[in-house]
């Protein structure tokens, strides 16, 4: 199954001279996303937090993209406080093994609050309510810049990692044409009661809020610009009856990591292949 939304020809002239053998690809780096849901107008929709991101970036430029980034080798520390569901139990649902489970749960919460000041911590009954503080922006920039790793950060302030506030829903593995490449985990998670995103980020240009709908119709509309992945994503969100209903799917999920390649499309362009459980929500459009 295809995905409609067309390949510019710079993309398919480098897709071809990896296919050819002229080009080598990159090593993948492994990262964790995170699509940060709130409620609509109504229980039974949701809205989506969107980075975009500085033009200037190296990867995705311009783009819009959930919360997130590359797994730092702190993200593997063993003493890391930890609540809700096991990195044994983490293992099974990302495909991968304990130590990896452990890391990508860890930087999925760190690259979260890095780059929307929100939170996904607490004590093993509660959840930080308020991350506005300066205090608070203190450590966010702290952890930014590598000074402060999350173990320390939650440990001073007598914190554990919730990880019952995450669910797992899909992996991609970026194409072997692309220069830098990255085995992204996505992850989905509510936006916790009390806490706000702030317009924080050094990596973004913009933040915003958008009924997940909305932005896939502006995806698709070129008034955003989005990776296909995060297109699908928000496209598969968008079948569930908001923020509760999409984490309830995500707890029964078990991902398989997906590398798509370029294909010619009906219409006789060039588009991205996308995994096969996704051709029901595909079809028509």
């Amino acid at each position: 199954m295809v995905q409609r939304l067309p390949l510019p020809d710079s993309l398919v002239a480098q897709a071809r001279a990896y296919a050819d053998g002229s080009a080598t690809p990159a090593e993948p780096r492994d990262a964790a996303t995170v699509v940060l849901l709130r409620p609509g107008a109504g229980e039974s929709t949701s809205e989506v937090y969107l980075l975009r991101r500085q033009t200037s970036m190296a990867f995705a430029g311009g783009m819009c993209v959930f919360p997130g980034g590359g797994v730092d080798r702190r993200d593997f520390d063993h003493a890391v406080a930890w609540a809700g569901p096991t990195p044994t139990e983490w293992a099974e649902r990302l495909g991968c093994d304990e130590p990896m489970a452990r890391a990508l749960v860890c930087a999925a919460v760190r690259e979260t609050f890095e780059e929307s000041g929100v939170l996904l911590a607490g004590t093993a009954t509660e959840v930080v309510a308020d991350t506005t503080a300066d205090d608070w922006e203190a450590d966010r920039v702290a952890l930014e810049s590598r000074e402060l790793s999350l173990t320390d950060f939650l440990d001073r302030r007598g914190l554990v990692l919730r990880t019952d506030l995450l669910g797992a829903w899909a992996a991609w593995l970026t194409p072997v044409f692309e220069p830098r490449r990255y085995r992204t985990w996505f992850f989905v998670a509510r936006l916790p009661g009390g806490q706000v995103t702030s317009d924080i980020s050094s990596e973004s240009s913009a933040v915003a809020w958008l009924p997940v709908g909305d932005a896939v119709a502006q995806a698709e509309a070129g008034e955003i610009m989005m990776m296909p992945p995060t297109w699908l994503t928000c496209l598969d969100v968008d079948r569930y009856a908001g923020p509760a209903a999409v984490l309830e799917e995500a707890a029964g999920r078990r991902v398989d990591m997906f590398t798509p390649e370029v294909v010619a499309s009906e219409e006789g362009d060039f588009v991205l292949s996308t995994p096969p459980q996704y051709a029901d929500l595909l079809a028509g459009r």
